[in-house]
């Protein structure tokens, strides 16, 4: 599978997002997701799934080696020590060694970015994982987390598809060197699945709305997605996003949609987003 490469980190350019799995279901789609070719499995300490991930990776019996796997400290538990501890125990949930990927799930103000950003250096450092990143940080917080790291960050894990604007962010991550992957790549299906530029090119290659539009996402530079699903035949037709390409005007009009800048995942302790232009 095509990969990111990022400061060494080779990100398979499509996972499986696991967000909402939970118990047998999990495990299940974890496994098929291996075994339907999926090398690049993402998950969470706030999923309460890290213990099913780890037994659908050896239920595949895919070596680890073969595996790409992301997890995410929460932002409560990012602070020395609390940060260390919590990678700790992601490692014993999953029952692996070592992660490729670990990241901050998403900043926290209460805590100076600069002792996460030191905190997350030394897990990486013990071994704990392969790479280190961040995920949700605005450009601001990219550069302020740079300035204070040792290793490189080499992934800003984000909300993205088709009609959330979020160019600003992906040039910052290319400045860094940095892949940026999407999540909630369809955004809400069927929003964006109406949408005419979405609707026309499936209709001119063959393909269904989703595939085009994670066709749209890994298109881009370094730009991976991880769709989350759990209905084991998304699988395939997820995977199905490379025995054709988009032409310029197709991802140009598809890529206008981000006027809308409908945004899915916004809490209360989200930090004050990039401003679209």
């Amino acid at each position: 599978m095509q990969a990111v490469s990022a400061h060494g980190a080779e990100i398979p350019v499509l996972g499986l997002g696991t967000w909402t799995l939970k118990g047998d279901d999990c495990v299940a789609m974890v496994d098929a997701a291996i075994k339907a070719g999926y090398r690049h499995i993402d998950t969470a300490i706030m999923y309460d799934n890290e213990g099913a991930v780890g037994e659908g990776i050896r239920s595949s019996g895919a070596g680890r080696d073969s595996l790409f796997l992301t997890s995410k400290v929460w932002y409560t538990d990012i602070g020395p020590g609390d940060l260390q501890r919590a990678a700790e125990a992601s490692l014993r949930r999953l029952d692996v060694d070592t992660l490729d990927l670990l990241l901050i799930h998403w900043p926290n103000p209460d805590i100076p970015l600069a002792q996460s950003i030191k905190a997350l250096n030394e897990v990486r450092k013990s071994g704990m994982t392969r790479h280190i990143g961040v995920s949700n940080f605005t450009t601001s917080l990219l550069d302020e987390a740079w300035a204070a790291t040792d290793a490189p960050l080499v992934c800003n894990q984000v909300e993205y598809h088709p009609l959330l604007d979020q160019s600003k962010v992906h040039a910052a991550c290319r400045s860094h060197g940095m892949a940026m992957t999407s999540y909630c790549p369809l955004g809400r299906g069927g929003d964006v699945f109406e949408a005419e530029p979405v609707r026309a090119a499936a209709a001119a290659h063959g393909k269904t709305p989703a595939q085009i539009v994670l066709r749209w996402h890994i298109q881009q530079d370094g730009v991976a997605a991880i769709p989350r699903t759990s209905k084991p035949e998304r699988l395939a037709e997820n995977a199905a996003i490379f025995d054709f390409a988009l032409g310029a005007e197709e991802m140009d009009a598809i890529s206008a949609l981000k006027s809308r800048n409908q945004r899915i995942c916004d809490y209360d302790f989200s930090p004050e987003w990039d401003r679209a232009d």
